[in-house]
């Protein structure tokens, strides 16, 4: 199984979106400062996730979710849990 999960940091308010096969892993990863990208913006929290059956397919939908369209398909996914922040 492979999953696509947004993390929002608890330091800039920042989102970040990313893809793994390990989600617990790679959640403490980023928290524990092992990811250069994401280093200087920790905490985070995770806040959404899909799982997929296979990479590839988790690899497309990241891709989506970080375009326009799909950046506007989390905010109204997430609208109510966004507006209570």
């Amino acid at each position: 199984m492979y999953y696509v999960y947004l993390l929002l940091s608890e330091n800039d308010g920042n989102y970040y979106t990313g893809s793994t096969n390990d989600l617990k892993r790679r959640l403490d990863e980023h928290n524990t400062g092992k990811v250069e990208s994401t280093f200087n913006r920790r905490p985070f929290k995770l806040i959404y996730y899909e799982a997929c059956i296979s990479e590839d397919d988790a690899r497309k939908r990241e891709r989506y979710l970080k375009s326009g369209m799909g950046k506007k398909y989390l905010r109204n996914r997430l609208k109510d849990y966004l507006d209570n922040l």
